[in-house]
């Protein structure tokens, strides 16, 4: 099942609040690419009938048919990939089963929306 960390959770309700998005269900989207390799993207969007809708630390999250396979085992985590560069990721969860998750990172990029244009990175394998 698709997950979210705790960090993860908290900027995405900031990026929310700062973009007058609250209202909205965070979309999460996942593809293969002709080379094999897995494509991710996000952005806030109004839900349809035909989405998974789930409630994931009080974040409304919906994910289209054709994703929710790709999606299965993934968490999406906010994490400082550099010093000071904080950004979304993608992990496959059958890579990480024993692993706790961290604590909250601080507040920093994607507070004006960028989830919907391209501000998260992805670490995803296919298998």
């Amino acid at each position: 099942m698709f997950t979210l960390t705790t960090s993860a959770a908290q900027q995405i309700q900031q990026a929310a609040a700062s973009s007058g998005a609250q209202e909205m269900a965070l979309r999460i989207a996942a593809k293969i690419d002709p080379d094999g390799s897995k494509q991710y993207g996000m952005g806030f969007d109004d839900p349809t009938e035909e989405d998974m809708k789930l409630d994931l630390k009080g974040v409304a999250v919906v994910i289209a048919g054709e994703s929710q396979v790709l999606l299965a085992d993934t968490v999406l985590d906010y994490v400082e990939l550099n010093p000071g560069e904080f950004n979304f990721i993608f992990i496959d969860a059958r890579d990480f089963q024993n692993e706790v998750e961290p604590e909250p990172a601080p507040s920093g990029a994607c507070g004006s929306g960028a989830c919907a244009t391209g501000g998260c990175a992805s670490k995803g394998r296919t298998h």
